[in-house]
């Protein structure tokens, strides 16, 4: 049976503020990104691994930032080159920069995910201790997040014109299935907050199935 589209009452708290639907224009610059923003406010108490949900109070050496839309696969549609070419081009420091697209993640996991593609693995594939299934070039992320990825992958290939990491039907299926959280709602609120932009696909998620 499926799960009904329900948005927790977090959600009322969207409705106060107004934020750009667009692209990130306020940061360029992904290395004070992550050190000032992204582990020094957005998580400067703490919180929780993405994939695996361990609580972490500070940075530490088994963490570190990750991407739901790898930043190789960026420079791979960019066709900007090495890493160190990129960075020499704007748009792609932008989309480097971006905080709805990082999250904290053991930095094993990050390793083995990056030339990843999304997909449903099905019961065959055995769950590792965080709910992760993993086949090949293929991840599957753990149920309680996968609308998470979902929203993100769907505001990284619209707001960039980026190619889908997956099929858009899989993301839809987890959309729906994983509605957002307090938990989703409230990080989404103050990402926003701190650079400037929303990502629409959290405030309204039936915006997925139009695509």
């Amino acid at each position: 049976m499926k799960k009904l589209l329900i948005i927790p009452t977090a959600f009322a708290f969207m409705l106060t503020a107004t934020f750009v639907i667009g692209q990130n224009i306020r940061f360029s610059d992904p290395a004070t990104v992550i050190k000032d923003q992204f582990w020094g406010n957005l998580y400067a108490d703490g919180g929780q691994s993405f994939f695996c949900d361990a609580p972490f109070s500070r940075k530490g050496f088994t963490l570190t930032e990750g991407y739901i839309y790898p930043l190789a696969d960026v420079r791979n549609a960019l066709s900007c080159g090495t890493s160190r070419q990129c960075e020499k081009d704007n748009r792609y420091r932008q989309i480097a920069s971006d905080l709805h697209n990082m999250i904290p993640v053991r930095s094993r996991t990050e390793l083995r995910r990056r030339n990843a593609r999304y997909e449903d693995l099905g019961e065959t594939v055995k769950q590792d201790d965080c709910g992760i299934r993993e086949s090949s070039h293929f991840f599957e992320p753990p149920t309680r997040v996968k609308g998470d990825v979902a929203r993100s992958m769907s505001y990284m290939v619209n707001t960039y014109s980026l190619p889908w990491l997956g099929s858009a039907q899989v993301f839809q299926n987890w959309n729906r299935a994983d509605p957002p959280d307090d938990r989703e709602l409230s990080r989404h609120k103050k990402v926003a907050e701190i650079q400037g932009n929303d990502n629409p696909y959290i405030t309204d998620p039936t915006r997925i199935e139009r695509l």
